[in-house]
């Protein structure tokens, strides 16, 4: 009797306890494209813009403090993390600021799956060279 009890409370822990988190797994997926703004040495002209090629960009899921998950831009600046699951996801890439020469800073953006088989296109991701 204790035996089939302890079996019985080992399944329900195990099907209460399957919460499904962000990340990799599921049947969705976020895709989008990173704008380049290419300026001058003191960001006073714009010499040039254009889809960035081979650019990385990075995921972070729910709660998480890193990255999981990295990629890089094709030829048409496009980005794609697929087999997502349900959650919320913050997608960045890193740019360079103009009041501070050598500094990378994240241009995020904030992305929640609520479908599981979602295919989410984001706007453009704009970064500063």
């Amino acid at each position: 009797m204790i035996r089939v009890s302890f079996i019985v409370c080992a399944i329900c822990l195990f099907f209460f306890s399957c919460e499904d988190q962000p990340g990799e797994g599921g049947k969705a997926s976020i895709q989008g494209k990173v704008y380049v703004k290419d300026f001058n040495g003191n960001c006073t002209v714009l010499l040039d813009s254009f889809y960035g090629i081979d650019e990385e960009v990075y995921i972070i899921a729910g709660d998480d403090p890193s990255h999981f998950e990295r990629v890089r831009t094709g030829p048409d600046g496009t980005f794609w993390f697929p087999y997502l699951r349900r959650g919320k996801y913050e997608i960045y890439a890193l740019s360079e600021p103009c009041n501070v020469s050598g500094d990378l800073e994240a241009v995020r953006v904030n992305i929640e799956i609520k479908d599981r088989k979602d295919d989410i296109i984001t706007e453009d991701i704009i970064v500063l060279r």
